[in-house]
């Protein structure tokens, strides 16, 4: 994509010069440098340029446990029905971050990437949640049972994971908030013995992790 967004640019470069100037090649030369250097630069700070975004609504340290607080209250209580019915769990984690896990049961079908209908209005309820606590990254993490091939498996859950990202970018979630990652069947909460197990193994996590000032980038690190 970056090879062919430089090659137009190049083109549109040439064209902007005129033919019957003199100087017409060392300023073609130019242009294509210019061009080339502000394409390739966004191309190699773009993460750095998402530390940088998530900069300008870091919390304070002292705030972030108050922050989490009243998140982690707000999720327990928008998602009662769900925590009821066992489709989800919400967990505090040591670092202040909110990790959710959603049973694939609810989210998907079997060995498929596509939302459930019925997954949309839990959905739907999260993405308020996160656009109202907006000084937090998620990740999205799939995980899968052993039904299938290593490589099968890592692709569905990574797939899994993009289908949930794509629907919060649709919500208006800001792109930049959002790490998608898929772990296969590497970290079971359960032993795939048993249909049981499996089914408790076949899941999204969404991990919402607090940008603290000064430390901006660890809000993109993987757990």
């Amino acid at each position: 994509m970056m090879k062919k967004l430089l090659i137009i640019a190049i083109a549109a470069a040439i064209a902007g010069c005129a033919a019957d100037d003199p100087n017409r090649r060392a300023k073609t030369g130019a242009a294509i440098g210019a061009v080339a250097g502000a394409i390739l630069g966004h191309q190699v700070h773009d993460d750095r340029g998402r530390y940088w975004g998530a900069a300008a609504g870091a919390l304070a340290g002292a705030g972030v446990g108050n922050y989490m607080d009243n998140q982690q209250r707000e999720f327990e209580a928008a998602l009662a029905e769900e925590q009821r019915r066992n489709d989800l769990e919400i967990q505090r984690m040591q670092d202040e971050s909110l990790k959710i896990d959603v049973s694939s049961e609810v989210s998907f079908d079997f060995g498929k990437a596509d939302l459930k209908p019925a997954f949309i209005p839990t959905l739907d309820k999260v993405a308020d949640l996160l656009h109202r606590y907006d000084r937090t990254v998620v990740h999205v993490i799939g995980h899968t049972d052993n039904v299938g091939s290593e490589a099968y498996n890592q692709r569905l859950s990574e797939q899994r994971a993009e289908s949930v990202v794509n629907y919060f970018t649709r919500k208006g979630i800001d792109w930049q908030r959002l790490v998608t990652e898929g772990r296969g069947m590497r970290e079971p909460r359960a032993s795939n013995a048993t249909e049981a197990g499996r089914q408790l193994n076949r899941r999204v996590e969404l991990l919402i992790k607090p940008v603290v000032e000064g430390q901006e980038q660890r809000a993109y690190e993987p757990r």
